[in-house]
Formats: structure tokens, C-alpha cells, sequence
């Protein structure tokens, strides 16, 4: 199973820590600012959502660019291979891919066509505004060329992922086979204790 980064919704405070932290580090490595994770907010908890790095990756399947591939124990992204056609994120189960926006090599952004003044009866149109009555996946802006961006486990770091390093309240944690090995024999525990069993379940290697 590959690693990923998982929240505890209950830790989380939603300071927002982990996203800036995540966009320094890839700015300073030449990559898109924009971070790797998203602080997801509801009524009663915020968490961050990253890519859980699956096995079978439906991203990785409907790149038509192989921009993502399997390596090790993550999923990659090569940000210069990807020609922005949105079909990751949309196959991703999680909502852990989101769209960027880069000026197109040589192209400059350009306003809307020109259009005659209104009557002066008439009120002047809203300008068209794709970011605010679009989702992210259909927003578009001319002259700026969309690319996919996700966790990449701030690849080459010593001290594993940057948004763990740097949360205040520890609420992100690094998931491989052994940490789920070990908290599926605590839950097994658990279920036992609670039950009234008298059995015990033979010592597992973490």
C-alpha cells in the first residue's frame, strides 16, 4: 500500500498553517504556489484533504499525457507534462487534485471582446466573472493555462512532509502498512474488550 498523509478533523483547528507552509515550499523549489491541500470546513470541523495516494490511481489511468504515474509508494505528478484537460480531478474520489492557473508560454491574458455601451436606459451587464458562477473545474481565463496540482509527500524532505512538520495542534500523521497494521490490532483490541471477550488475540508485528 503506498503512504499518504491523512487529518484529524477533531485536532484540526483550521489555522490554515499547513497550506501556506506547503505553498512556500513549493514556490521555492520552482514549482506552482498554489498548496498541495486543502482546509475543508463544515458546521462542526475543519480537516485538510490530500491525495490518499491510491494503489490503483484512477487519476494515473485517465491522464492521456502519462503526467502521473506510480512510483514507489506515491502517486507523482509531473507539473511539465500536463496539459491541463482536468480529468484527474475529476476521477479523483477524494477531491485531492485542484487546478492552478499559469500564464500560457508567450501568451498574455487578454480582457473580454469589446462591447457597445448600454442604452442609458437600460442598466450596464455585470462583467462575466467565470471564477465566481463556475466550479473550479469549468472556471477558465484567457491567456492562462490550467495545471493539476496534488500532494507529492514534499518528495526528498528528510523530515517527511512539510504540513506535518509544521502543524500546532498534530493533527496530520503519515499512513503506511505498518501504522495501519498497528491501529487495525487496536480497533481488533478494542472490539474484544468491549464485547467481554475472554480471548486474546496472539501478539502482532507491528
Amino acid at each position: 500500500m503506498n503512504r499518504f498523509v491523512i487529518a484529524e478533523p477533531e485536532l484540526c483547528n483550521g489555522c490554515n498553517t499547513c497550506m501556506a507552509a506547503c505553498s512556500a515550499l513549493h514556490r521555492a523549489a520552482g514549482l506552482q504556489a498554489h498548496p498541495r491541500l486543502a482546509v475543508t470546513r463544515t458546521a462542526a470541523v475543519t480537516a485538510p484533504v490530500l491525495c490518499r495516494h491510491c494503489d490503483d490511481a484512477p487519476c494515473a489511468r485517465v491522464c492521456p499525457v502519462a503526467a502521473i504515474s506510480l512510483s514507489g509508494c506515491s502517486v507523482d505528478l509531473n507539473e511539465t507534462l500536463c496539459i491541463g484537460c482536468k480529468l484527474c480531478a475529476i476521477a479523483c474520489p477524494f477531491g485531492a487534485i485542484q487546478l492552478s492557473g499559469t500564464a500560457c508560454s508567450g501568451v498574455a491574458a487578454v480582457s473580454p471582446a469589446w462591447q457597445p455601451p448600454q442604452a442609458e436606459t437600460e442598466p450596464a451587464a455585470a462583467p462575466h466573472d467565470s471564477k465566481a458562477t463556475l466550479s473550479p473545474l469549468l472556471a477558465w481565463e484567457p491567456g492562462v493555462k490550467a495545471i493539476a496540482i496534488k500532494c507529492d509527500l514534499c518528495q526528498g524532505l528528510a523530515d517527511g512532509p512539510e504540513c506535518m512538520r509544521v502543524c500546532p495542534m498534530q493533527a496530520l500523521r503519515l499512513e503506511d502498512n505498518d501504522a495501519l497494521a498497528r491501529a487495525a490490532h487496536a480497533r481488533r483490541q478494542a472490539a474484544l474488550q468491549a464485547l467481554g471477550a475472554e480471548l486474546e488475540l496472539p501478539e502482532e508485528r507491528p
